[in-house]
């Protein structure tokens, strides 16, 4: 519709359908292309919170260890 220079008033006449109605689908129309990922940014996706994962783990490691350090100073 708006790639074609259409105005929503003339489409929805041309299918003898609510403006509303337009306007509701093109809405969703663009959620559902927003939510659509391609497989990279999947992949990336999985890389980083693979990454996060094991960099909270080492976190808490060293979180540990400062403690124990910090309550044993011989």
């Amino acid at each position: 519709m708006t790639q074609h220079g259409y105005s929503v008033a003339e489409v929805a006449e041309r299918l003898d359908i609510y403006t509303k109605t337009l306007y509701h689908c093109r809405i969703q129309l663009s959620d559902k292309s927003k939510s659509v990922q391609s497989s990279d940014e999947k992949l990336n996706i999985a890389n980083l919170e693979a990454q996060l994962k094991r960099v909270t783990e080492e976190w808490d490691i060293l979180k540990k260890a400062a403690r124990y350090f910090a309550s044993n100073p011989e």
